[in-house]
C-alpha cells in the first residue's frame, strides 16, 4: 500500500518538473528547457510503467521509478530566474522572450 504512494509521488514529481520545463520553454524558447521537457516525458513514461509494476512487485517497481527519477535529473540550464523569489522559481514564472508570430489567413 505504501509502495504505491511512493511510486505515485515519484511520478507526480517528474510530471510537475516536466510541465515546469514546458512552461519555461514556451515563454523563453531556450533550447535546454525543451530538451529537459522531452527527457521528462520519457522519464514519466518509465515512471508510469514502474507504478504499474509496483502493484505486483514493489521492489522492482520502485527501482524502475527510481531509474525514471534519475533519467529526469537536472541537466544544464540557463538562468532564467535571476533573483526571483522561491515561489516564482517553483512555478516556473519567467519573462516572455517575445511575441510569437502566428500566420493567419
Amino acid at each position: 500500500m505504501v509502495y504505491e504512494y511512493l511510486a505515485a509521488f515519484g511520478f507526480a514529481a517528474i510530471i510537475f518538473l516536466t510541465l515546469r520545463d514546458i512552461r519555461i520553454y514556451h515563454r523563453t524558447r531556450i533550447e535546454s528547457y525543451r530538451k529537459g521537457a522531452l527527457k521528462g516525458m520519457v522519464a514519466a513514461a518509465v515512471a508510469l510503467f514502474g507504478m504499474s509494476i509496483t502493484e505486483v512487485n514493489p521492489s522492482v517497481g520502485l527501482t524502475i521509478v527510481l531509474v525514471a527519477v534519475y533519467i529526469n535529473g537536472k541537466g544544464k540550464r540557463e538562468d532564467v530566474f535571476g533573483n526571483a523569489p522561491l515561489i516564482k522559481r517553483v512555478l516556473g514564472e519567467t519573462t516572455v522572450k517575445g511575441e510569437l508570430k502566428i500566420n493567419r489567413r
